[in-house]
């Protein structure tokens, strides 16, 4: 397990070592897959949430306010990355960046955060997190807050490039 806290030489040797151990036993795991038994994988579970602080959870912080005992347990038994960083300090672009790797403002959100009818910001032929994964036989899930466009229809009539240019802009007044 990773220390509280682990500089960028250390985190790439546990980054190697984490994909050397899933690709090793992935081998051996190809050969049983064709022999008709399913592979295993190790679990991941990638916890994003907003306005929660380094120090909110026990495992960072033993004087912490808040009880979380089912994070610490799995702090405890899994493995915990603290080096890490975000392009932004809103939610829309940070969820972006982790999910593709890429800068949020390579795409057409140049600033602020999307609501819930936005068109999808991430193109459906975008890499990401999750179809690596799907690509090593994992399933995938997003449980919780998305912010990252829905491409639902509005009933007032609203044009999808203006909602794009006024969710994404603080200075839109709601009630045009």
């Amino acid at each position: 397990m990773i220390e509280d806290s682990c500089n960028r030489r250390e985190f790439m040797k546990a980054l190697c070592e984490g994909a050397a151990a899933m690709a090793l036993p992935g081998c051996a795991n190809a050969a049983r897959h064709s022999a008709g038994e399913h592979p295993q994988h190790p679990n991941i579970v990638f916890i994003m949430a907003d306005d929660m602080g380094y120090g909110d959870v026990g495992c960072y912080n033993p004087d912490s306010k808040i009880p979380t005992p089912n994070m610490d347990r799995l702090a405890e038994e899994g493995i915990r990355f603290t080096d890490a960083h975000s392009p932004s300090a809103v939610c829309t672009p940070t969820r972006y960046g982790v999910l593709t790797g890429r800068y949020c403002w390579r795409t057409r959100l140049k600033r602020g955060v999307f609501g819930g009818f936005n068109r999808p910001l991430i193109q459906a032929n975008r890499t990401t997190v999750a179809s690596l994964l799907k690509q090593q036989g994992y399933s995938t899930a997003c449980i919780g807050k998305w912010h990252l466009g829905m491409d639902w229809t509005l009933k007032d009539g609203v044009e999808r490039e203006e909602q794009d240019q006024w969710t994404a802009d603080s200075t839109h007044k709601c009630n045009k």
